[in-house]
């Protein structure tokens, strides 16, 4: 989903979900930079011996809770000299509510259990969770503490993590979601991946994963 359309699709449920996205083939010569990735301008730092993997996602966007299943699967098998992250973007709006809302459930250590749940909730459920008050109801019943979700919420760790996110989607230039940093390097994402060729959602996310799993071999054959 584009930056530019995240107004129009607030509050918009599974059922947007396009039905076919652009596809590319990786078996004719790999993927290509600037039609099935960006290189960015100038290398970010990332940890010594770590080729870093960062997913910029937003809970409500419906591309990225169809893209779930497919990285989840990849997660499972990345090797030992990669590391990957979640990262929540905050367009505006609505948007950066619920970028709080994933940075207070990681500071509590509950992302990585409840994030099904939350994506269902929007998704499956229609729950916007736009406010503190939706949030603490839904979290409430799953083994949240109300107090603390609130206190992480409106913590200025929280307030930092997404200052800290905000200015990474930038150095990535990252203009929708669902999208993959690579090492600091590089740029990928399921509509790009593609190269404009129409497929299905799923298809195109696993396409997305492909030229990300090209690009790791690049950096770490030195010539990425």
């Amino acid at each position: 989903m584009k930056r530019r359309d995240f107004s129009s699709a607030l509050g918009l449920g599974a059922s947007t979900l396009a039905l076919g996205m652009p596809g590319l083939s990786l078996a004719q010569g790999g993927p290509v930079e600037g039609r099935h990735y960006q290189r960015l301008s100038q290398p970010l730092p990332t940890a010594a011996g770590k080729i870093e993997i960062v997913e910029f996602f937003w809970y409500g966007c419906p591309h990225c809770h169809a893209f779930e299943p497919v990285l989840n699967d990849w997660i499972k098998r990345l090797p030992a000299d990669v590391s990957f992250r979640h990262a929540h973007v905050g367009f505006r709006g609505q948007v950066k509510l619920h970028q709080r809302l994933f940075y207070a459930l990681d500071a509590l250590g509950k992302e990585k259990e409840l994030r099904a749940r939350v994506f269902s909730a929007m998704h499956m459920e229609n729950r916007s969770l736009d406010s503190v008050k939706a949030m603490t109801a839904f979290l409430t019943p799953l083994g949240v503490d109300a107090a603390k979700f609130e206190q992480a919420y409106n913590s200025f760790g929280v307030q930092t993590k997404c200052q800290q996110a905000d200015k990474l989607v930038e150095s990535f230039r990252v203009d929708g979601v669902p999208a993959i940093g690579i090492g600091g390097r590089f740029l990928t994402s399921p509509s790009l991946s593609t190269g404009g060729v129409r497929v299905s959602e799923v298809e195109s996310g696993v396409r997305a994963l492909a030229v990300t799993d090209y690009l790791i071999q690049q950096i770490r054959s030195g010539k990425g």
